[in-house]
């Protein structure tokens, strides 16, 4: 079938919405109309080649839409099931069989190698392949591709247009609280970067019943933002010490320092004051997608005393139970993600994609034609 694509042909390249011939779905393939689609920094570091990716190609991975049409081996969709795209895996790895599909084994050619995993494409122009299948699912387009285990059936009765985020950034920041970090009530947590994944992380510690939420960027505009959302406490790190601030907020003395801290602007600077900032035996999270050999300074003692510094994709999230149940946090009024989104239409994708870089818009969401 034909559909409109936003294409980009050479590195740091402008999107070129192309129309496109897309195949038909196979046996574990489900054909997505998309609503709408988040605009996240990993596509944007596609574009800009931080990853291996192939060009020509077709990127966007927080898509939300409809179904349309699924192979004849899917069970678990319909056509007309509302849906939001998430990240892939291949379901029979060790990491998969143990659940741990976030860090499925074939993880990064499902992401990033803009293929199936048989190798096949699934956009032509022309007689030209057109690399898509961008996290199984390059939604940006007014149709996509998606493979049922990446296909997450939702309520109907949430807004379309505000579906795609819930797939990759709010999955990521709010599962780091809810899945990995599980707070205790009154539990102090810090967020360095308030951006979509942040902002997030601060929702759902709010969520969590968390005592001391406390909120760093350089930005006021994301501070004001991040109180709204229910941030006890913000820092701008331009114009103060976060770690000096943060021991001052939870007691000062030697056992002062948040009991979890979040790292989600992928600064090296950022990392270390959040690993600075912990109390003795607190957890840092890593979650911001920093370009492959950004080394970051520890110091080797800060982790003494039982401190712990992990990594965390996508939140650690099963998604088809998770990001159902986020959406109904959305719909119950607990996690009013509306408040970051800033919505454009498709042939505006340029702008968007500037304003994200220019942290003018938080979490741009294209709406199809």
């Amino acid at each position: 079938m034909q559909v409109t694509a936003a294409v980009v042909r050479e590195p740091e390249g402008a999107f070129q919405l192309e129309t496109l011939e897309l195949d038909a779905p196979r046996a574990d393939e489900v054909l997505v109309k998309i609503a709408s689609t988040g605009i996240c920094h990993t596509d944007l570091h596609a574009r800009d080649r931080y990853y291996p990716v192939k060009l020509p190609g077709v990127f966007g991975h927080e898509g939300g839409g409809v179904v349309v049409e699924v192979g004849r081996a899917v069970t678990k969709l319909k056509p007309g099931d509302h849906v939001v795209l998430c990240y892939p895996s291949c379901g029979v790895c060790a990491p998969c069989e143990a659940r741990a599909w976030t860090y499925c084994a074939e993880s990064a050619p499902l992401k990033h190698g803009g293929t199936r995993r048989d190798g096949s494409t699934v956009l032509r122009s022309g007689a030209e392949a057109v690399h898509g299948n961008f996290f199984q699912q390059s939604s940006f387009a007014t149709h996509a591709l998606a493979t049922e285990r990446n296909a997450i059936k939702v309520r109907d009765d949430a807004p379309l247009a505000l579906l795609g985020p819930f797939g990759c950034g709010l999955n990521t920041g709010a599962g780091t609280v809810l899945n990995v970090l599980r707070p205790r009530p009154g539990a102090s947590l810090a967020v360095f970067g308030a951006g979509s994944v942040g902002l997030a992380a601060v929702m759902a510690a709010r969520i969590a019943g968390c005592g001391a939420i406390i909120a760093v960027d350089l930005r006021d505009n994301r501070l004001a933002l991040a109180q709204a959302l229910g941030a006890t406490h913000v820092v701008n790190a331009a114009s103060e010490d976060p770690v000096a601030r943060i021991r001052a907020i939870t007691g000062g003395g030697t056992g002062a320092g948040v009991e979890a801290a979040i790292e989600a602007s992928a600064v090296p600077a950022a990392l270390r004051q959040a690993v600075d900032s912990l109390a003795p035996r607190g957890t840092c999270c890593l979650v911001g997608s920093a370009r492959p050999g950004t080394a970051a300074p520890i110091d080797m003692t800060a982790l003494q005393q039982g401190r712990i510094l992990r990594g965390v994709i996508q939140g650690d999230s099963e998604p088809d139970r998770f990001i159902p149940a986020l959406v109904d946090r959305f719909m119950d009024g607990s996690f009013p993600m509306d408040r970051l989104v800033t919505f454009y239409e498709f042939a505006d994708i340029n702008r968007a994609a500037a304003d994200a870089v220019a942290g003018t818009a938080i979490k741009p969401v294209l709406r199809m034609p």
